[in-house]
């Protein structure tokens, strides 16, 4: 279960969670609403069309999971954020086709439901002129509903990371290049609209100012991760194997865990039982530890169950990727079922460090 974060379902294999802050944004409408003067059915309608828009966003982010899926490629979860929901796939494809299809499954989502919304307001004779849009008025829900869709739609094919958009035109670049060399281009493409912008946002919308700073540190964040990643290839997680390793029982106290941490120069430890890898014990959660438990409490209570679990022949990129998703230090290795060594973030950049001082 995610930490601060309501689980309110799964649809294939795929859970659904609402972070805290998500609730922020009900209880602005509602303010919204009460400083407009209206009363609690308008706090309430506002409420309830920002619910049904973050279905609609679900409905969304489960376009590119399922899409991912097709690929063999899972998602851990998806979770809505106050500003709009994460699909925390394992990582995109490495194909351009496929990653094009991933990318534009989330906006199709949207295309298709304001589709829907438009045949059945034009039947309904309810269909109205585009200046209509009004979310706060509590009118016309449907109608405001399909506009959103449309501009959610809009939004996402903005040509920039992180946007699908810049995964789109990364993919369509990539049919004629190689990804890193798409990557950049497509990342500087994405930084000069984040500068533009931010200068409209000056004399415009302020809103526009936080948004082209998102994307500008997107952008960035995706060329240097691509960059990294590029410098992984041909390398498998037998290559960074750590084989000289301290194991855990979970049994063993967060005291003797200190201990064993403070001699050696490890990241973290594998917590076994019956010669069976059952979780990881990082710096990160046992200091976290020690201060909600106490240093009697054992490795059990504390260490991490959802761990990065790969192979020796599993390309190193993937197990990179499969780190950085999960948020964790360190992978362990099984071949054939039996725990071989592990594969620790520190090994993988002292590799990456190697090889771009080769490359130069």
């Amino acid at each position: 279960m995610k930490k601060w974060s309501l689980y309110i379902g799964s649809y294939s294999g795929i859970k659904v969670f609402i972070h805290w802050t998500f609730w922020i944004i009900i209880g602005w409408i509602f303010m919204m609403h009460f400083e407009m003067g209206h009363g609690w059915a308008e706090g309430l309608a506002g409420a309830l069309f920002i619910l049904t828009l973050f279905a609609c966003v679900v409905l969304h982010e489960f376009g590119h999971a399922l899409t991912a899926k097709k690929y063999g490629i899972p998602t851990r979860d998806i979770t809505l954020y106050p500003i709009g929901g994460v699909a925390s796939l394992d990582r995109m494809p490495e194909k351009p086709a496929q990653e094009l299809a991933v990318a534009v499954a989330g906006p199709a989502v949207n295309v298709i439901i304001a589709g829907i919304l438009y045949i059945f307001l034009f039947s309904t004779d309810q269909l109205l002129p585009i200046s209509e849009i009004d979310h706060m008025s509590g009118d016309n829900f449907w109608f405001n509903i399909m506009a959103a869709n449309v501009i959610l739609a809009v939004f996402n094919l903005i040509p920039a990371f992180p946007m699908d958009g810049g995964r789109v035109l990364r993919a369509v670049l990539a049919f004629n290049m190689d990804k890193l060399k798409a990557t950049t281009i497509a990342a500087r493409v994405g930084q000069l609209l984040a500068i533009v912008f931010v200068f409209l946002g000056f004399f415009s919308n302020f809103w526009l100012v936080f948004i082209g700073l998102f994307i500008f540190l997107g952008a960035g964040a995706e060329a240097v991760q691509e960059s990294t990643k590029s410098a992984l290839i041909g390398y498998t997680a037998s290559d960074v194997l750590i084989q000289k390793y301290t194991r855990l029982s979970p049994m063993e106290t967060l005291e003797k865990a200190v201990q064993l941490l403070q001699n050696t120069q490890e990241q973290g430890f594998v917590v076994v039982e019956n010669d069976q890898a059952i979780g990881v014990l990082t710096r990160k959660e046992l200091i976290k530890g020690l201060t909600a438990y106490g240093n009697n409490s054992r490795v059990s209570d504390i260490m991490r169950n959802d761990f990065a679990i790969v192979a020796p022949n599993t390309p190193l990129q993937q197990v990179y990727e499969k780190l950085v998703s999960n948020n964790s230090q360190l992978a362990a290795v099984l071949d054939n079922g039996q725990l071989t060594g592990i594969v620790t973030v520190k090994g993988i950049n002292e590799m990456i460090m190697v090889t771009k001082g080769r490359k130069k």
